[in-house]
């Protein structure tokens, strides 16, 4: 609900319903209230102001006043919004909903942006508080009400002060001075005692070139005071009637009255006005269609704007600026300059030359002479590149940041599509054109014919699609690919080469990377200089307009299979070169290295694979898996790696993808593929003995890999010894009554880690070695592991969840207030959805041990988007399954176990499989079968290789299935099941009849005995 008191009285429901309060003292009372939204106003308070006579007012006014509180909460939309307090009454709205209240708080922060050198900022923010104003203030209750007339009078100053603090704006933010002079002729009438509204009209008089017209309206006003008041005026005005009576301006200049608003660039606003006051010859550089033109004119509104774009001989140049300010042309060059410089010689004068770029030469030379005759003369130039001459400082141009871009695409969309709303489409529009304003507006334009979706779907074809831009314009400023064809006209044939060649960077790009296709350094430096490249630190990056233009030239080429193959070479040596140094000391260096080059590695991997280069890809894939490895990025390198391992033909290091992608797969919990590719891989070679034990993972073969991985134990290379311990510990994890030998494993691998001072492999084993100790109970060496772990990860930037995993010991140990802590912590340090996602999982764990089921299903309604992966998908559907058990859903319940467990055997993970078994032993005791729950709580333990009394659900199904049973009979089920020679198959045949085969299946043809 919204009530408007600034004109009529106004009330306006949710859904946009303007709703009529009856009674001049019902809307009275809401005036009354609504000037105090928010806050209680006591009874004696509102009677004063419904009542401010004792002879006019009712007997009982306390009592009239609870009568029309009852009537107006009646009569409003949103009647609860009135509330009834012990002190008095309160409208319970925030200020921004009350039009008085917003008016206020917009008028602050506009004089707050005035104040700070924010014009622009003012601007937008004063008109918005002006055009909360609909007629007279609270015009329903004064002048009636004293209360309503003095408050009205209060906010009419007010609103006098905003309307000069926007006209100040305007002058300072570079609105044309006489699109305002006829509003100060209007409010300097109504308010002839305004010095301030006096000090404004002769300033926009003085800046529009009318000094003779703001010489005598300061005699009017001096003359006016002296009449009225015997006095003159202050000391700010004689001092602008000082600096206009000694003709201190520039020139009233040719600067045109702009036809559309300007957005955004208030930095770039600022840091120029501040370049103009302190240089003489300040130079905008920046790409085609990035706004040069329209920053300078609308900064420099007073200038003589001097347009060379039409200028096709240099030296035409002296006669082009003679034309623009309105100069007779002598007869030759050099008379010319000699005219100009007489000219411009007697005062203060701002020449703005425009697009400089194609005659940069003769504009140099002519803004030397200039600059050095005419000491009062600043030249404002624009260029796609440097003058290069002494006493230049430049002011590069970059794109508009995001949320600039999309308010200016929403502007130029509401001008060719009236009616038009933002969508979710607008920010991706922007970044995909680069955020340069010449793209933005022309793809506004286009709404005219096509809806924002199509427009979206289209931009793949931007020089096609963006045509048709203002008719006024030169031709190369009316399509996207005129803009960027003329700055490829302007290059020298080997700078086009380049460039084209550079264009198959998708991403920034290193010296040393450019130099690998074939670069010059300075061919770079040529074209950082001609705004075809940006150099952003010490690396390269070309907008994808301009990168787009250079694919398709170069496509038109015999260039272009050329200079993919070097794109491709260039980051497979990369990749090659860094691939040893990731299992050791300089794991920290190399990961930098690849990480600043991770979009161009992907590129390349995905051009080998599209071009059927099945050497190239599965290279790159084996030379880049253990860096997605370090990364975290499991399920996309497992993608990744399957494609290369697909593509037809043969490579040399195919056995290593393949060792990449299996390790990757065991971490998604995918394993399961590791079918598709039967390679038999030589077992006297470590990293085959790793891919025969990893396939024997998949397919339960405990010995079998156990086997492949012993000759390598005591490998020489500290590294490859840690890795066979490693696998060699999930082998010993994934059945029975192995857990103390996979402790052991863990054991060794940490130690050959620390040899061979890899933080990524040690991180690892120590989060594994974490798991072994919680489940021997031993759970102050779990955490002190894990935190080891995740400093570690921390140091690598990785994608982890350590952290997370820290929590899930907590729980196991009990400790559910420092479980708490620790995943709010997660929560708020990461913005990984996944991880967040995980956390959730737990939180909603921990809701339903505090017995608040109603927090539980919400985090576990915010988690199920990201919860995709099987392992993380499996503790959503265990989370699911206890929290249905709970609330009495038993057949809800089931199904969630089943999918759980179904997916934990699948991966394979044995304790995952003992974690969802908990909540089906919880779900038999529910469905009455309490020694069978008894039994799977013994089997859960027997996998996970202790028992986690602990655990909080562990702890109460103990106790409840001891009430229930007996602890003698408890005991008996659950050794039964703790002793079962097929535990697994114990748990998974615990549910539906079916589910034994079920598995099997998924696990293909697998043997769960």
């Amino acid at each position: 609900m919204r009530v408007g008191i600034l004109g009529p009285l106004e009330v306006t429901a949710g859904d946009g319903t303007v709703v009529r309060i009856g009674g001049a003292r019902l809307r009275a009372l809401l005036i009354r209230l609504a000037l105090d939204a928010g806050r209680v106003v006591t009874v004696d308070a509102l009677c004063h102001a419904l009542w401010p006579s004792a002879e006019d007012g009712p007997d009982n006014p306390p009592h009239a006043l609870h009568s029309l509180v009852a009537r107006l909460r009646r009569a409003l939309p949103d009647g609860s919004a009135l509330l009834s307090l012990p002190a008095g009454y309160r409208l319970d709205l925030p200020s921004e909903a009350v039009d008085a209240r917003r008016f206020e708080t917009l008028a602050h922060e506009g004089r707050q942006a005035l104040r700070g050198g924010r014009p622009g900022e003012a601007l937008t923010l004063l008109t918005a508080a002006l055009e909360l104003w609909r007629g007279e203030a609270l015009a329903d209750a004064a002048p009636r009400h004293p209360f309503a007339a003095n408050a009205a009078v209060r906010l009419d100053e007010l609103r006098l002060n905003v309307q000069e603090d926007r006209l100040d704006a305007a002058l300072n933010g570079g609105t044309a001075p006489s699109a305002l002079i006829a509003e100060l002729d209007g409010l300097t009438t109504a308010h002839p005692y305004r010095e301030r509204l006096r000090h404004l009209r002769i300033r926009a008089l003085f800046a529009d070139g009318r000094q003779p017209e703001a010489l005598t309206a300061y005699d009017e006003y001096r003359r006016f005071l002296a009449d009225e008041l015997g006095t003159d005026p202050g000391p700010e005005l004689q001092n602008l009637y000082l600096t206009v009576l000694g003709n201190k301006r520039p020139a009233s200049g040719n600067v045109r009255a702009p036809l559309t608003s300007f957005v955004g660039r208030e930095r770039e606003r600022a840091r120029l006005r501040g370049l103009l006051a302190g240089n003489r010859l300040v130079t905008l550089v920046g790409p085609g269609g990035v706004g040069k033109t329209r920053l300078a004119t609308t900064v420099a509104a007073g200038a003589w704007l001097v347009e060379l774009a039409p200028v096709t001989d240099p030296d035409e140049v002296p006669y082009a600026v003679a034309a623009a300010l309105d100069l007779h042309e002598p007869g030759r060059s050099a008379d010319v300059v000699q005219r100009l410089a007489e000219s411009l010689s007697p005062a203060e004068t701002l020449i703005i030359l425009d697009n400089c770029e194609h005659v940069i030469d003769a504009a140099a030379r002519l803004a030397h002479e200039l600059l050095g005759r005419c000491p009062d003369l600043t030249i404002l130039a624009t260029s796609r590149e440097p003058l290069a001459m002494a006493g230049e400082t430049l002011c590069p141009v970059p794109p508009l940041d995001d949320d600039q871009a999309s308010r200016l695409f929403v502007d130029r969309a509401g001008a060719a599509s009236p009616g038009f709303a933002s969508g979710p489409h607008v920010p991706a529009i922007c970044r995909r054109l680069d955020n340069l304003p010449l793209a933005i507006e022309l793809a506004a334009a286009r709404l005219r014919s096509m809806p924002l979706e199509h427009l979206a779907a289209r931009l793949d074809d931007r020089f096609r699609l963006l045509t048709g831009g203002n008719r006024t314009a030169l031709p190369r400023h009316r399509t996207l690919r005129g803009v960027v064809a003329w700055s490829w006209d302007l290059l020298t044939a080997a700078e086009r080469d380049a460039a084209e060649r550079l264009a198959v960077f998708p991403a920034t790009f290193s010296p040393s990377s450019a130099q690998h296709v074939g670069i010059a350094l300075e061919t770079l430096d040529a074209l950082v200089d001609k705004s075809l490249l940006q150099l952003d630190g010490t690396r390269y990056r070309m907008l994808d307009t301009i990168r787009e233009y250079g694919l398709e030239r170069l496509a038109e080429t015999d260039r272009f299979g050329a200079s993919q193959d070097a794109f491709v070479s260039c980051f497979l040596t990369l990749a090659e070169l860094a691939e040893p140094h990731l299992r050791g000391p300089e794991q920290l260096v190399w990961l930098n290295r690849l990480d600043a080059e991770r979009d161009n590695l992907l590129a390349a991997l995905h051009r080998a694979c599209d071009s059927g280069d099945t050497d190239s890809a599965v290279r790159l894939g084996a030379a880049l898996s253990l860096y997605w490895t370090i990364h975290g990025d499991h399920t996309e390198a497992t993608n990744r790696l399957r494609t290369v391992l697909e593509m037809p033909g043969t490579s040399s290091r195919r056995l290593t993808a393949l060792a990449g992608f299996l390790f990757n797969a065991s971490f998604a919990g995918e394993l399961a593929q590791a079918k598709d590719f039967p390679d038999a891989p030589p077992l006297d070679d470590p990293t085959g003995a790793h891919v025969q034990a990893l396939k024997a993972l998949s397919t339960g073969d405990i010995q079998g890999g156990v086997q492949a991985l012993d000759p390598h134990l005591a490998h020489a290379d500290p590294w490859t010894r840690a890795m066979t311990w490693l696998i060699r510990s999930f082998l010993h994890g994934a059945q029975t009554g192995t857990a103390a030998q996979g402790r052991q494993d863990l054991r060794n691998a940490v130690t050959a880690f620390r040899e061979s001072r890899d933080r990524w492999g040690l991180s690892i084993s120590l989060a594994s070695a974490a798991f072994a100790h919680s489940a021997t109970g031993d759970f102050d060496a779990a955490a002190a592991a894990l935190e080891e772990s995740t400093e570690l990860i921390r140091e690598l930037g990785a994608d982890n969840q350590q952290q997370i995993w820290l929590a899930m010991i907590r729980v196991h140990s009990g400790d559910l207030d420092k479980a708490q802590a620790e995943l709010q912590d997660v929560l708020a340090d990461t913005t990984s959805p996944h991880q967040i996602a995980l956390a959730r999982v737990l939180l909603a764990d921990l809701a339903r041990h505090r017995g608040d089921l109603e927090e539980a299903a919400r985090e576990l309604a915010l988690a199920a988007p990201e919860t995709t992966d099987p392992p993380s998908r499996a503790l959503y559907l265990a989370a699911q399954g206890h929290l249905a058990t709970t609330t009495g859903d038993l057949t809800a319940a089931e199904k969630s176990f089943q999918e759980a467990l179904a997916i934990a055997a699948i991966m394979p993970d044995m304790p995952m499989v003992a974690e969802v078994a908990v909540g089906q032993a919880r779900l038999l005791l529910r469905q009455d079968h309490p020694c069978q729950a008894a039994e799977i709580l013994g089997a859960a333990h027997a996998l996970r290789g202790g028992p986690d009394t602990r655990h909080p659900d562990v702890h109460n199904l103990t106790e409840a299935l001891k009430a229930r049973l007996g602890t003698p009979a408890y005991e008996s089920a659950y050794e039964q099941g703790r002793t079962h020679q097929a535990a697994f198959k114990l748990i998974v045949s615990s549910g539906a009849g079916e589910f034994v085969g079920g598995v099997r299946q998924l696990r293909g043809e697998r043997d769960l005995s």
